[in-house]
């Protein structure tokens, strides 16, 4: 049975990256949250720092929307399930507004997102060193696309009060409703993967309430909650069937910590909802592995911590001998680059990591991997049966240089760019190892297939 919900939403996009979307959505979010309202909040796309931002500024975990990865559906229903019993939803977009997985069609862009979930759209352009052309910037996103509702403009690192109401005068259709002052002092900071996770950054909640009484003070917050109230009605029928946890099955470890913490939180629902419990452990603390049937790790920067890892070697041994016996070990990018033998840094050192996995990884001054991919499983494993299809992305500044000629490869995975076919990943035992970053949205029976491998093999891990 389907069901009409109203969640009043309104998608931050941008004309390009860099133009300070996740600035002014964290200054939004806390602007709303200063005014007594219970906010959700959203990303577009499969990045993951950006979500700690949110995730910080709201007091609410904050869900990735990918489009390409995840289809209309999974992304409906997330958005709706996430944003029960919020007053308001803000979708941060990625990239520029039609920018996505295609040059030719708005597949993974945020355009798209914001059709699917009938929301108006805030563009945030970067209005320095500009006064009339911003009309033209304005109406020229507004009406590429009729389907879509650009309701008003954004303009950041403006100069002044004065340069704002400049460019007010100059834009009618789309509106300016507000705009930020460039402040250097309050910027956050970036390494190789793009922004530090919010959770490094002793000041965040500092630097948030900054930018939260900017938005209060540059912008229209009253306009802007008024723009989301008139979104349209969704219907679907997920919010009853995703809400619902079954009763646990199994326990799988999550590694959590500086080091790990790349997770898609629909991810960790599908296992949930597919009869998991979850229990996070620190692979940089924690001295002991917790009773558990399977273990997930996540990506995260495992080279900036790898002394750290180094040194517990009570942990690295435990989930050594786990896989050994047998325990259902599931390793993505940073995971996969602490299951290997050893792990490179840029300055050359060399640290022990697992031993699990017979491959060093290698930092590297360059990007190494950058994009969507096609995947398949090449044999049967804690996934299911070989054959099976998914989607998602890598962004990696490092390679695997392999240590042993006898492993199986886990997937073949086609980059989108080119069409190439390369097998990726290893598959040993109850151990799957990659540096792709799986959305389990495009193949919902990969979830419960690891809940499942993990009832099976809790008995012997455990006894």
């Amino acid at each position: 049975m389907r069901s009409e919900i109203v969640i009043p939403r309104i998608v931050v996009a941008g004309t390009s990256s860099g133009v300070g979307k996740t600035t002014f959505t964290v200054g939004l979010v806390r602007a709303l949250r200063s005014r007594g309202l219970k906010v959700a909040v959203f990303k577009c796309g499969p990045d993951y720092l950006d979500p700690t931002y949110h995730a910080r500024a709201a007091g609410a975990t904050s869900h990735n929307l990918d489009g390409w990865m995840m289809g209309r559906e999974a992304v409906v229903s997330t958005f709706v399930r996430a944003s029960v019993g919020a007053d308001i939803a803000i979708i941060e977009g990625v990239m520029g507004l039609f920018d996505g997985a295609s040059a030719t069609d708005q597949s993974g862009s945020t355009a798209e997102i914001a059709k699917w979930l009938e929301a108006p759209v805030l563009l945030v352009a970067d209005a320095s060193g500009m006064a009339g052309s911003i009309a033209a910037v304005g109406r020229g996103f507004a009406e590429f696309d009729r389907e879509l509702r650009v309701v008003a403009l954004i303009c950041n690192r403006v100069g002044s009060k004065g340069h704002l109401e400049i460019l007010r005068e100059a834009s009618a259709h789309p509106p300016v409703i507000g705009g930020l002052p460039k402040e250097a002092s309050a910027e956050f900071p970036e390494r190789h993967l793009g922004l530090r996770s919010a959770d490094e950054l002793a000041v965040a909640d500092a630097l948030f309430s900054r930018w939260g009484e900017l938005v209060n003070e540059w912008c229209d917050l009253d306009e802007i909650i008024s723009l989301a109230a008139k979104a349209g009605t969704l219907q679907t029928d997920a919010l009853i069937a995703q809400a619902i946890r079954r009763k646990s099955k199994c326990a799988i470890g999550v590694a959590y910590d500086e080091a790990f913490h790349f997770y898609y939180e629909d991810n960790l629902t599908r296992l949930e909802n597919a009869g998991a419990r979850l229990i996070r452990f620190s692979p940089i603390r924690d001295v002991r592995l917790p009773v558990v049937d399977g273990l997930y790790l996540g990506g995260g920067y495992p080279e900036a911590h790898a002394a750290e890892l180094e040194r517990n070697a009570a942990m690295r041994e435990q989930i050594a001998e786990f896989a050994a016996r047998g325990g259902v070990i599931y390793a993505e990018c940073g995971g996969l680059m602490y299951l290997c033998s050893e792990l490179q840094t840029l300055d050359g050192s060399i640290y022990r990591m697992c031993g699990v996995v017979p491959a060093r990884t290698i930092m590297c001054e360059r990007l190494q991997a950058l994009g969507y991919v096609e995947a398949r499983t090449l044999n049967d494993s804690i996934l299911g049966p070989a054959g099976l299809g998914f989607r998602g992305h890598q962004f990696r500044y490092s390679r695997l240089e392999s240590l042993s000629r006898n492993t199986a490869p886990a997937f073949a995975i086609r980059r989108r760019r080119d069409g190439a076919e390369i097998e990726e990943g290893f598959s040993l035992n109850n151990v799957i190892a990659s540096y792709v970053h799986a959305h389990w949205a495009s193949n919902p029976t990969m979830a419960q297939a690891m809940v499942e491998a993990c009832v099976h093999a809790g008995g012997k891990t455990n006894g």
